[in-house]
């Protein structure tokens, strides 16, 4: 099998380095931070593995595609939880429910008795919601680094602080795959970065098993569960490649959401706020792309844990056996 460079050790560097990995390829990684994940929007992703609520604005590949994900990430991160997404809204916009309903599929009405059943902390706050239990949800930092591990003790090197760019990388091995997300701007000109904010919170007075969408005319969001009382609560979409510090604004809208959510999201505590800047082409569909040696992954916008595994298992099949 073929020898590959990687650059960028976000999400679709690691995924496509595990599933390079598997068919037997030596790989090493450069990335350009100190550490996995923390220069990769993917560290501000919900984790969420919910193809069937992004058919809601999504193009149709993404619903059908994205559901390897539901097989790959169970196989390859144990933490990978399988309780479904709740689709919820409060009773002033409950028509949001009904065309929610109409874009999407795979999917259980829920009366409020059913709500309280799902999620007995939200009991007798919603009337009616959509419950798709096929879907599932990861902790992306916990992913990422149970990907570095497994790669680390699989052979695969990793160079830090190393900011390499395509051209200069191809010395030395068979192909790199470009991983580098809105970074590769420069090279991917039809590239655009779209804005997300995200807060993560903590509380002990309410628990949940599984995400929320909760709807809303404006500024729709998701509350994500994760251990010790965290919750992440996101995002926005703002057409803007500013990777500023979450705005005042932003912060507001996002915290009357969660409180119309549970009234003890009121009293969290805020333990970090963060905006990164989501990279995705003029069609919002992610792109494998190749050039002779050097293929590109990228474009994963608001999909990067749906949608890696599919990219990583298309860019596999173009990485043939080295010529003897």
């Amino acid at each position: 099998m073929s020898s590959v460079r990687i650059i960028g050790a976000g999400v679709a560097g690691l995924v496509a380095a595990t599933q390079l990995v598997a068919a037997g390829a030596s790989v090493e990684i450069i990335e350009r931070a100190d550490g996995v994940g923390e220069a990769s929007c993917a560290w501000c992703a919900g984790g969420m593995l919910a193809p069937w609520c992004e058919g809601e604005s999504a193009e149709k590949s993404i619903v059908t595609d994205g559901q390897l994900a539901l097989d790959w990430w169970p196989r390859h991160f144990a933490g990978t939880e399988q309780h479904g997404t709740l689709v919820l809204a409060p009773a002033r916009d409950s028509g949001e429910i009904a065309r929610f309903a109409r874009r999407t599929t795979d999917y259980q009405w829920q009366d409020g008795e059913q709500i309280g059943r799902l999620e007995p902390d939200l009991a007798g706050r919603f009337e009616s919601g959509l419950f798709f239990a096929r879907e599932a949800h990861l902790d992306p930092r916990a992913a990422l680094r149970h990907l570095y591990d497994s790669l680390q003790s699989a052979g695969v090197r990793f160079a830090f602080g190393v900011d390499a760019q395509p051209g200069d990388a191809l010395s030395g091995v068979d192909y790199v795959l470009d991983c580098r997300g809105f970074a590769a701007r420069p090279r991917l000109t039809d590239l655009r970065g779209v804005r997300g904010e995200m807060l993560i919170v903590r509380t002990h007075e309410i628990k949940l098993s599984r995400p929320i969408r909760l709807l809303h005319p404006r500024i729709p969001l998701y509350v994500v569960p994760r251990a010790d009382g965290l919750f992440l609560i996101g995002a926005t979409m703002i057409e803007s490649e500013h990777r500023g510090q979450v705005t005042v604004r932003s912060a507001i809208e996002l915290m009357n959401a969660a409180f119309t959510l549970h009234p003890c999201f009121g009293e969290a505590e805020i333990v970090e706020m963060r905006a990164d800047v989501r990279p995705a082409y003029p069609d919002n569909l992610p792109r494998v792309t190749q050039e002779g040696q050097l293929i590109s992954l990228n474009g994963l916008y608001r999909h990067g844990f749906l949608m890696s595994p599919t990219l990583a298992m298309a860019a596999t099949r173009l990485v043939e056996p080295a010529p003897r």
